[in-house]
């Protein structure tokens, strides 16, 4: 199913590429009409327009879930640093104005809804099954293999495990994605259903 979306999305900051895109919000199409959906790391809020017109399609609610102060490799000095997310005020990165920006103009307010705070604080206190998970927050081992202990015992049996960024090359990109891809096959709880590039869908068995 083809979506038209209010805002152009290739305007919109973030490294998802439009094939994976049409990937994520066809999985999310199916997904979300058997409860919320959640993606840890929103940045500027491209994916989230490909899950949340998904959900508002078929009446549902997406939950994002970032610090907004940037990723380690959205820190200055690094590749993927881009210096308007730069709040010299706060000497940090904040990503949430852009976010907010790209939510208003995608007429995704009512169904996406930003949650502030460290991916482990959050996942602390959640309870709610997830239809859909969608891992993209930060990419060192540390919070990759934290996001994945953290969120997935919150899919639902027969829900979906989305992971972006997992490349088995590591000269294409960095490893952490790709290890808890793999921890998630070898779990038991996973089995792989699908991929475009580097996203990789898994059921929750």
């Amino acid at each position: 199913m083809t979506l038209e979306f209010p805002v152009d999305i290739d305007t919109v900051k973030g490294f998802m590429p439009p094939d994976e895109g049409a990937a994520l919000l066809e999985a999310a199409l199916q997904e979300a009409g058997k409860g919320p959906c959640l993606e840890v790391g929103s940045y500027c809020g491209k994916s989230a327009v490909y899950l949340g017109s998904a959900c508002k399609e078929v009446g549902s609610t997406l939950f994002t879930v970032d610090h907004h102060r940037g990723s380690e490799e959205n820190q200055p000095g690094w590749e993927h640093h881009d210096p308007e997310t730069w709040d010299g005020e706060a000497g940090a990165m904040d990503t949430l104005p852009f976010l907010r920006r790209t939510l208003r103009r995608a007429g995704l307010e009512g169904t996406v809804v930003p949650i502030v705070g460290a991916s482990l604080t959050v996942a602390r206190h959640w309870r709610t099954p997830l239809a859909l998970l969608f891992i993209d927050g930060g990419h060192g081992m540390e919070p990759a293999m934290d996001d994945y202990r953290a969120w997935t015992p919150h899919v639902m049996p027969g829900g979906l495990l989305a992971i972006h960024d997992v490349f088995p090359n590591p000269e294409k990109g960095g490893r952490p994605p790709f290890e808890i891809y793999q921890l998630a096959l070898v779990s038991g709880l996973f089995e792989e259903e699908a991929g475009m590039g580097s996203l990789r869908l898994l059921r929750r068995l």
